[in-house]
């Protein structure tokens, strides 16, 4: 008898853990349908209105969605489109990688090492609050106009977001954890691996998305400055021959490599640091 009586309370605990369980699932599921519905409503809502406003409206100076849409088709069925994206799309990797690779890094010594952050932190902050823009003739005069301008440039509009966030979520670091591990002997690397680089990963990972958005900015940048091939000069090509849907087409299409580009880090993210987004789940 003292062993059923045992047993009762342990059943009827798993089951309130699996109902809970079943809850959460399905109200997760439900949170999803309702984002997923609302984003189609809202997309539904904002073509309807630029469709009746673009309708109105000069096609020389504004277009409508139907127009882009057709522009598009056209575009994709002729390689127009991807014969001027994929120059821009090696650039835009060559410098993403650059600049995460050299930010995170610098971001690191920058916290590990007080000496070197007192002594270059000026400099960081420095070249930060000065519009990358305004450097652009620069780098065009000393790089040319090949891919070498456009990866500077590129670098110069991603690197700042990647040591920047680095650099903070190091610092964010809670104290108490690495005195922690200073008290089981964990050696440097350990300390680093185990606890410094978790914590900062979040950061990391929101730095590496600020980073691709600006990177999109610096790549299109690059290419109108450079006016000789990419994505950028399309757009500033059809825009001085007032072909207004076919400008919308690599606009939309850097909207949509941007979104997707952020949907893929969140996946990332929950991979990579899961506990980041037990707030937003909870």
């Amino acid at each position: 008898m003292v062993v059923q009586a045992a047993h009762i309370p342990l059943d009827d605990s798993g089951s309130e853990r699996a109902r809970a369980r079943e809850i959460a699932a399905a109200r997760k599921r439900r949170r999803a349908g309702q984002m997923f519905a609302i984003r189609i409503v809202s997309a539904i809502v904002v073509l309807a209105l630029w469709q009746y406003v673009g309708s109105g409206i000069d096609p020389v100076l504004f277009t409508t969605p139907s127009a882009v849409a057709h522009a598009a088709y056209d575009m994709l069925r002729s390689g127009e489109l991807w014969n001027y994206l994929w120059p821009s799309l090696v650039i835009f990797a060559v410098g993403l990688t650059i600049a995460a690779v050299i930010g995170v890094a610098t971001g690191l010594l920058l916290a590990r090492f007080w000496v070197i952050d007192v002594a270059l932190g000026v400099y960081i902050t420095f070249l930060y609050s000065i519009p990358a823009v305004a450097l652009v003739p620069l780098i065009v005069l000393w790089a040319g106009f090949e891919s070498t301008a456009k990866i500077i440039v590129l670098f110069l509009f991603a690197f700042f977001p990647m040591a920047i966030n680095t650099y903070q979520g190091v610092k964010n670091v809670d104290p108490r954890l690495v005195e922690v591990g200073r008290a089981f002997r964990c050696s440097e690397r350990q300390l680093w691996a185990n606890i410094v680089l978790p914590g900062a990963l979040p950061f990391i990972v929101t730095g590496l998305r600020l980073a691709v958005g600006r990177g999109l900015i610096g790549m299109v940048l690059a290419d109108q400055y450079t006016a000789v091939s990419g994505i950028g000069y399309l757009i500033v090509r059809t825009a001085a021959t007032y072909q207004v849907d076919k400008m919308f087409v690599p606009i939309v299409t850097l909207g949509i490599l941007g979104i997707t580009l952020t949907a893929l880090l969140r996946v990332l993210e929950r991979r990579v640091a899961p506990w980041t987004l037990a707030g937003e789940q909870d």
